[in-house]
């Protein structure tokens, strides 16, 4: 049976957990493969809604294994913190599985991140401060602490000493901050093994199983595509990959099991933090569109930026992650616009490109070249089938499809489980 990979196809925020949580009753595992509580998926079912940021959006369908898998750095007072929600509402999440592998976030990643960014001053890169970046960072140098290390405590206390070390030094005479004890670093990490230890497996192998034995695997990814550390509009990203190369490294499935990579790509474009936004909006549309949308950050709080749908990075997605397919969320936040432009190529320097351009400097003076389709007015909340949307609803589509080089194969037409045209099934 196949494994799928689920990713955004612009800067993170597509809503992927609404997808994700579509297919969570027809695969047996989902697995959350990079970043960390960074990051945040939204989920609605019926009248509930859920905010998952460390755990993966398959947590909330009985019958899924859910991972969290090598690639991902966990803090794990905030994934106890989220267990313990999801538990009191009445979701069982006894099944979950992190893998020995799995890096740790400190204390002292914390705060290095919220020294360094504030020391940036109008340089800022725009990173949410959770320790996300000085974790991964510390995996590269071969400093990290993985989860394995919660369960022997010489190995933990000699990482922690080892790292502070030279992290105490930075904080005291560059940032001028107080050092952090190792102490009190070490007893309260722990504190974590005992209660994450019937959690914690060797991810790689169970997956590897489950596919030897005929099971379905999705593989999740946070952020999005242009946040990606390699492929993304560097160095306003991420620290990991969301990208489908990704998928493989941070879960230890290879490509050759991959069948399917589905892109999610919303029916305008957001983002958040710092970086160049070629379709962003500072007017009325800009502010309706975050409105409607309900455009502000899961795990953040920010209002994200908006703007209309871009092709070139939709192309660029297709080409990085090999996409067999789309998913489009939100077309209904659309509705009410007399017309809709698209972003079909930019000008750069007075030339007509097609293209993402390679050049960091080309994309921050890139300007969209839009092309305008007609809106529509009526509520398109209730269609199930393709034949459901009105005619410019259903032009739209087209359009988009065409012009970006996978095919729609699925829409959201609101945000519950249950407002979803399926035009070609991912399983």
């Amino acid at each position: 049976m196949p494994a799928l990979v689920l990713l955004g196809a612009q800067w993170g925020d597509e809503g992927k957990g609404k997808a994700t949580d579509i297919l969570g009753d027809r695969v047996d595992y989902v697995v959350r493969y990079q970043g960390g509580n960074n990051a945040g998926h939204t989920v609605v079912i019926g009248d509930q809604k859920y905010a998952l940021h460390l755990l993966p959006s398959g947590i909330l369908s009985p019958n899924v294994v859910p991972v969290i898998g090598n690639g991902v750095v966990i803090d794990p007072s905030v994934l106890l913190e989220e267990i313990k929600g999801l538990n009191d509402r009445g979701i069982d999440t006894s099944k979950l599985k992190i893998s020995t592998n799995a890096h740790l976030i400190t204390p002292y990643h914390r705060t290095i991140d919220k020294v360094s960014e504030r020391f940036l001053g109008n340089s800022k890169i725009g990173t949410t401060g959770r320790g996300i970046g000085p974790a991964y960072a510390d995996k590269i140098n071969r400093i990290g602490i993985r989860v394995q290390d919660l369960f022997d405590p010489s190995i933990l206390r000699q990482k922690i000493e080892g790292a502070l070390r030279d992290k105490n030094q930075v904080l005291i005479k560059v940032f001028n901050r107080k050092g952090i004890e190792v102490e009190e670093v070490l007893n309260e990490y722990l504190g974590y093994a005992e209660i994450l230890r019937p959690y914690v497996t060797d991810t790689v192998l169970l997956l590897d199983q489950a596919l030897k034995a005929g099971k379905t695997v999705l593989l999740e990814g946070s952020q999005g595509t242009l946040l990606d550390v390699d492929h993304g509009t560097y160095p306003f990203v991420t620290s990991s990959n969301p990208t489908a190369g990704g998928a493989c490294t941070g879960s230890g499935i290879g490509p050759t099991k991959i069948t399917r990579v589905i892109g999610i790509v919303k029916a305008y474009t957001t983002r958040v933090g710092s970086g160049p936004f070629p379709t962003e909006l500072f007017d009325e549309d800009g502010e309706k569109l975050r409105t409607i949308g309900g455009e502000v950050g899961v795990t953040t709080g920010r209002p994200r930026r908006c703007g209309w749908y871009d092709a070139p990075i939709a192309r660029y997605a297709v080409r990085v992650n090999g996409l067999t397919d789309f998913f489009l969320t939100k077309l209904d936040v659309l509705t009410g616009w007399d017309q809709i432009p698209v972003c079909v190529a930019y000008e750069i320097d007075g030339k007509r490109v097609e293209e993402l351009p390679s050049s960091q400097s080309d994309f921050h003076h890139a300007k969209p070249i839009y092309e305008y389709l007609p809106g529509w007015k009526e509520d398109i909340s209730k269609a199930r089938k393709i034949e459901d949307l009105p005619a410019n609803a259903r032009a739209y589509i087209k359009f988009l499809e065409d012009i970006s080089g996978a095919p729609m194969s699925a829409i959201g037409v609101g945000p519950g489980r249950d407002e979803t045209i399926v035009v070609k099934d991912f399983i």
